[in-house]
């Protein structure tokens, strides 16, 4: 039994010297090489996205009202909130519930795109009626128009003589009946009978020959006019169905922006009472960011400052360094008496898309001796002329290299002067890098 477990016994020096089996050496080298493989990748990735350092400069708005101390003084500053010239809460001219919308709050749309489709099965069937009617009324109007057919009047005119042979067969009846009665044979009421059928035959062929004569003629002119008559109310009734039919579908009005949706799929839509829990009045909210303005709220005291057309600077809280020329398009006829201000309300002239209604902005107005050069002046931006490469500059724009495209007008000892392209307070890049592309990621030094 001893010898059997001296064998069982595990030989721990012949162990070491074995070493590692083949497969656990594999398994090492390969790790070893992936996380070799990992680390290059990361390493070349680093470099490939690291942030390439640049010079950089500010690009500034040059004064070009002339100069000298009255150019652009400032006489006023105002603070308010820049709105939309012409904001529309678009309503629809039918009641009806909503099957479909086809734009979100902030979608840009062009005029007469469909936005709203309201439910039409009834407007469709009214409709299909009045259709139905005016086409009725047209078929008698030829019917009149064309008079009595050939037929007809055949069949008028042997009614005719239908009932004039039997006028003489009856008169035929009477002149016997009367000899009978003459000689004692009949008595006198068998002749008033014949009498009776005599006359009322004769009667008939009468109303038969007035029956063939109408026949022939054709209808009257008057009622050939009364049918044109209805046929043109009919026509009304058609094309008032069918506007009732098109506005089941409300259009933009004009190209702008979505500013609120008021409605969602399955609401009642109304055109006269407002709740806020029933019928909705307006569908959508609308305008043309491109048209925008700053509504102001002048002291009295200083609104003898400014006058009509004055030409003003506007900039925002979110966006100081941004500026925008503006004049004062609208003075409200009347004055607050609480606040004791007269509302103004000066025009962005070239908003972009940095803008929002319900913004703060701020107005500076200039001189009125300034205010012809300053409405019509240019505004030139000056940027290092170094940073000038191929008709374009690189601006710094969260950590990245963005290409614009510039039309420089000239150079002087201040750099570039850019006509468009810019419109002041970018960072450009100086001295771009040769193989500097748009979308790179750039850190200042």
């Amino acid at each position: 039994m001893e010898g059997q477990l001296q064998n069982l016994r595990i030989d721990r020096g012949k162990r070491r010297k074995e070493g590692p089996s083949p497969w656990a050496v594999r398994w090492i080298i390969i790790g070893i090489l992936l996380f070799a493989a990992l680390g290059a990748g990361r390493f070349i990735y680093g470099r490939l996205n690291a942030a390439t350092d640049v010079d950089i400069a500010r690009a500034r708005l040059l004064d070009t009202t002339g100069g000298g101390a009255a150019a652009g003084t400032v006489i006023l500053n105002a603070t308010g909130y820049i709105v939309a010239a012409h904001k529309i809460e678009l309503a629809s001219k039918v009641v009806g519930k909503v099957s479909w919308i086809g734009v979100e709050k902030g979608d840009h749309v062009h005029e007469g795109q469909p936005l709203v489709r309201l439910e039409d099965d009834e407007y469709r069937a009214q409709v299909q009626q009045y259709k139905g009617q005016l086409d009725s009324l047209q078929a008698k109007l030829a019917e009149a128009e064309h008079g009595s057919r050939p037929e007809e009047v055949a069949k008028a005119k042997a009614d005719v003589e239908t009932a004039k042979a039997d006028l003489v067969n009856y008169e035929v009846t009477l002149k016997r009946t009367k000899d009978l009665v003459d000689h004692g044979i009949m008595s006198q009421q068998t002749l008033d009978d014949a009498q009776a059928k005599y006359d009322g035959q004769l009667a008939r062929v009468r109303s038969a020959d007035r029956t063939y004569e109408l026949v022939r003629l054709g209808p009257r002119q008057e009622e050939i006019d009364a049918l044109r008559a209805q046929i043109e109310q009919a026509k009304g009734s058609l094309a008032y169905s069918q506007t009732q039919l098109d506005n089941t579908v409300i259009k933009a009005p004009i190209s702008g922006t979505i500013l609120e949706r008021n409605v969602e799929k399955g609401e009642f839509v109304t055109t006269g009472f407002v709740g806020d829990k029933g019928a909705k009045g307006y569908v959508v909210s609308l305008a043309d960011l491109n048209d925008l303005q700053v509504e102001l709220d002048i002291n009295q005291d200083d609104f003898a400052k400014l006058g009509p057309k004055q030409a003003g600077v506007v900039t925002t809280d979110a966006y100081r360094d941004r500026k925008y020329q503006g004049a004062i398009e609208e003075i409200d006829p009347e004055a607050n008496r609480q606040k004791a201000t007269v509302q103004v309300k000066v025009r962005i002239a070239h908003p972009d898309n940095y803008l929002r209604p319900e913004m703060n902005a701020s107005v500076a107005f200039v001189s009125t001796e300034k205010n012809a050069a300053v409405k019509q002046a240019k505004p030139i931006v000056v940027v290092p002329t170094a940073a000038v490469r191929d008709n374009a500059v690189f601006v710094i724009t969260d950590g990245k290299a963005v290409r614009k495209q510039v039309v420089v007008s000239g150079t002087n000892s201040d750099g570039a002067q850019v006509e468009s392209g810019l419109i002041g307070g970018e960072d450009v890049i100086v001295n771009p890098p040769s193989d500097l592309k748009d979308g790179q990621r750039v850190h200042s030094k």
